[in-house]
């Protein structure tokens, strides 16, 4: 049965879909409990390894925590692990697609959703101009490797001086005595180009290339900390210099060591958790969820938690962490190995390269979908719904995804690009566990497969924490957000809220059919 239509701003705002509604538009779906905690445990690790390790640990490292980053990362999960127990309650409550949007949706209001669809662009699109500028990187080094060279001014951000490595930090590039910028980044354009390309013809992952990735991903960062682990310990008498200080002293500046640098750190290797919601989404095909979905979510973000700890270890060791500034902070490690380790950084780099070019795929896969589904809402222009009448995809939406993506890779710098999405992914997951609160007084009578324990200590903690950690970012950030969020609020009040099927009493079921949905694999 269809809404019927709402009037008055507050009320418009507020306007949210039901339960009922929700379930009725998931009933064709069949989910078969098959996954046990172990299941949920390597979903989990699988969706979270990923760029954040092969990319943004360097920076963290370089401009903020300098050794100390491994306390970065144990911040950074507790936050995940209070996100997370509430995405599993929203989960095993709400059996929906459309992620963190629907949940907003049905619980806080139309707003709210909108909200979270500004934000998940930030955590999905812009995520994958972050993974295709580290994707560059590692394709720029290893090609290096081979002697084939492209332009150097063609292999970083607009307007940015050029560096290199010298006596343990990077210093500028001069030309008769001048320094150098870059023009901009093609092979962090061209990549988002090729799975723009690839998205419009329809070419998913299929799960057994999938677990193919995520098993290379996790044996280069096994290898990765085996080998260089051993180098270190033979090397300790003169590695353990880089570790002096173990966390460098404050420069005044805000976040820039000290224990304000391991915050503003923290802020930035959060980007190496995105993706742990994943295994939340798989609350409907756990076993005994009330048991299954804590395990799988706290065991795979202390499997994670524990890698990534061990991987800045060898990596701050081995190099100084001030020569780590870089999108490729992995492949400057294995380099510094020595030439008899050769063979070794170029399997590296290999290694990160397809599973960075999956992750790419995975961001902007997951991008379209929340802009379709938005689309149908009426939220949206309906031509961001428009499938294409031969390869069944959205592919208007997908063009566009391709270009934001593309752009941003192309010009922006990592860290301006990853602070962003950490900005955007702080806030979405702290409207999520604020979802929580308001559908447990809204809604107390609804079956919970599985609840959020010292409820409501762990959602408002949870709240506090992702906030907390969005103003330890650059102040000019904070301004983009800022300006962000006020646009995407004008835009609603312009658009979304006179086009809402919602409030116009009209069924998800009208909405155009884009045939089977996929729900999209995260992978950070």
């Amino acid at each position: 049965m269809a809404t019927q239509p709402t009037t008055g701003i507050l009320n418009r705002m507020l306007l949210r879909k039901t339960v009922e509604q929700v379930q009725r538009e998931t009933k064709t779906s069949q989910l078969k409990r098959t996954l046990g905690p172990w299941n949920l445990v390597f979903l989990g690790i699988g969706c979270i390894i990923g760029a954040g390790i092969f990319v943004r640990t360097g920076n963290a490292a370089a401009l903020h925590a300098g050794p100390a980053v491994l306390i970065s990362f144990l911040i950074a999960g507790f936050v995940c692990a209070l996100a997370g127990l509430c995405y599993a309650e929203l989960s095993s409550t709400l059996p929906v697609s459309g992620s963190a949007y629907t949940y907003s949706y049905t619980t806080i209001g139309e707003f709210a959703a909108w909200i979270m669809g500004a934000l998940l662009l930030l955590e999905y699109g812009l995520a994958a101009s972050v993974v295709a500028v580290g994707w560059a990187g590692y394709v720029v080094s290893l090609l290096g490797d081979f002697g084939l060279v492209i332009p150097v001014e063609l292999t970083g951000p607009t307007g940015h001086v050029i560096k290199h490595a010298v006596g343990g930090e990077l210093v500028p590039v001069l030309v008769n005595g001048a320094p150098i910028t870059y023009l901009f980044n093609l092979p962090a354009f061209l990549i988002c180009m090729a799975m723009t390309a690839l998205l419009v013809v329809g070419v998913s992952e299929s799960a057994k290339v999938n677990n193919i990735i995520v098993a290379i991903k996790l044996t280069v960062i096994i290898a990765f900390i085996v080998i260089c682990g051993a180098f270190v310990i033979a090397h300790f008498g003169t590695l353990k210099a880089n570790w002096s200080p173990f966390i460098p002293p404050a420069s005044g500046d805000k976040g820039e060591f000290g224990w304000g640098g391991i915050l503003r750190a923290a802020s930035i290797v959060f980007f190496a958790y995105i993706g742990f919601e994943a295994v939340s989404t798989a609350g409907q095909e756990a076993k005994n969820p009330a048991k299954d979905m804590p395990i799988g979510l706290l065991g795979s973000l202390f499997v994670c938690t524990a890698i990534y700890i061990l991987v800045s270890i060898v990596m701050t060791l081995i190099v100084n962490y001030k020569t780590l500034d870089v999108p490729d902070p992995v492949a400057v490690a294995v380099d510094a190995l020595g030439p008899q380790w050769a063979w070794f950084a170029k399997l590296v780099k290999a290694g990160a390269i397809v599973g960075l070019t999956s992750v790419v795929l995975v961001l902007m896969y997951g991008q379209t979908r929340i802009f379709y589904t938005m689309a149908r809402d009426g939220l949206l222009p309906r031509v961001f719904a428009t499938v294409h009448a031969k390869f069944k995809t959205p592919w208007v939406n997908t063009l566009l995804v391709g270009l934001i993506t593309g752009v941003a890779a192309a010009f922006f710098d990592i860290n301006t690009l990853g602070d962003m999405t950490s900005v955007g992914t702080l806030a979405a997951f702290a409207i999520v566990c604020l979802s929580v609160i308001w559908l447990r007084r809204t809604h107390p009578e609804i079956p919970r497969g599985f609840r959020v324990p010292v409820y409501p200590i762990v959602p408002a903690l949870g709240i506090l924490t992702c906030i907390a950690l969005i103003f330890t970012v650059e102040t000019r950030v904070l301004v983009f957000f800022a300006w962000y969020t006020l646009a995407a609020i004008i835009l609603y009040f312009l658009y979304g809220m006179h086009n809402s099927r919602l409030a116009k009493g009209l069924d998800e079921e009208e909405a155009p059919d884009m045939g089977e949905y996929v729900a999209p694999v995260h992978t950070s």
